[in-house]
């Protein structure tokens, strides 16, 4: 029986995993694909986007969302039972997308195919890694070498960063738009000789690349993961305890400029390593959508408002522990 092809798609929060998904799904060709959505924090931000593009097979109905948590860590709970599923469906898949969390490590879930309720019925494609190009060439997931020397040294930023580079067997060095000819070379170099031999980082703009390449890999990488290191192998366990999430909600908003100029201030000053919700505006009848890495800010209408459906302003913030809510929702609020 030939098993059905899974591709998990890892990258750092706001890489651009949920813009590759969406175009990997407006190029398929007619196949059809089963989408796994997984989210840190308990607001679904990028399952609701993709359900708005309007790209068929991206419907509410078509997607899985499994918020509040990293596969890597609910791989038991959540992951299996939901693979199990689509498998015993009677029209099952020709080929499922995993979109894990920005935090995930990829490992942990490409070792769940191993499961033997699932071993020969699907196997892992490929591993896809997405990097914010210019967030990595600015040394943001690099320790100093004063840290790196410390005995008690631990950079969570690194090593989930890490974890994703070695367990790929794609990378995609995405937003190269953004980056001069020569700092995209550099970077390209330095990624290219942190990675497996035959795995190549290439660059890409909205991660746009030919989809008959990323999911026709045949890697099989649930059998090769002594090849794929990662930090937590010496681990019995992992977990995120160095990284946090909360929602703030808001009511309609008057000018979504001027509160693009507090969530600035309140990403840079609190260190916030990614910000995105949804905006209800006053006087506008479409949902105004946020997504911030860092303090670079997008902003745009993705579609009406629903019949029926509350018009909340709702924002998951991500960072590493301790983040100030009381001060960050003081400075969002005005």
């Amino acid at each position: 029986m030939r098993k059905i092809p899974a591709t998990v798609i890892t990258g750092f929060l706001g890489a651009g995993k949920t813009t590759l998904v969406r175009h990997l799904m407006a190029n398929n060709q007619g196949r059809r694909i089963a989408l796994i959505i997984n989210e840190f924090g308990d607001l679904g931000v990028d399952g609701q986007l993709l359900a708005a593009c309007g790209v068929a097979g991206c419907a509410e109905d078509d997607i899985i969302e499994l918020a509040n948590g990293c596969l890597c860590c609910t791989v038991a709970d959540e992951f299996l039972p939901t693979i199990s599923a689509l498998l015993d469906r009677a029209d099952p898949p020709e080929h499922i997308i995993i979109e894990t969390s920005g935090l995930a490590l990829p490992k942990p879930l490409v070792k769940a195919f191993r499961w033997p309720e699932i071993r020969s019925r699907v196997t892992v494609d490929g591993v896809v890694a997405v990097v914010d190009s210019p967030t990595a060439a600015t040394g943001f997931f690099a320790s100093t070498e004063i840290e790196r020397a410390r005995p008690d040294h631990d950079n969570p930023l690194e090593e989930v960063f890490e974890d994703q580079l070695a367990c790929a067997d794609m990378v995609l060095l995405n937003k190269a738009d953004l980056m001069d000819a020569a700092d995209l070379a550099a970077l390209q170099g330095d990624i290219q000789a942190r990675l497996r031999p035959g795995v190549k980082a290439m660059a890409t703009r909205h991660s746009a690349l030919d989809p008959l390449v990323i999911l026709g890999l045949s890697a099989g990488a649930e059998e090769d993961l002594d090849a794929r290191p990662s930090c937590h192998d010496a681990e019995d366990g992992h977990d995120h305890d160095d990284f946090e999430s909360f929602a703030i909600h808001l009511a309609e908003i008057a000018d979504p400029a001027a509160l693009e100029v507090r969530l600035i201030q309140a990403i840079a000053d609190h260190a916030i390593l990614r910000l995105k919700g949804f905006l209800a505006v006053e006087g506008k009848p479409a949902r105004h959508v946020v997504q911030a890495v860092g303090t670079r800010v997008e902003r745009y209408y993705d579609r009406p408002w629903k019949s029926g459906e509350a018009r909340q302003s709702r924002l998951v913030v991500i960072g590493q522990k301790g983040l100030d809510r009381v001060a960050i929702e003081a400075v969002v609020r005005g």
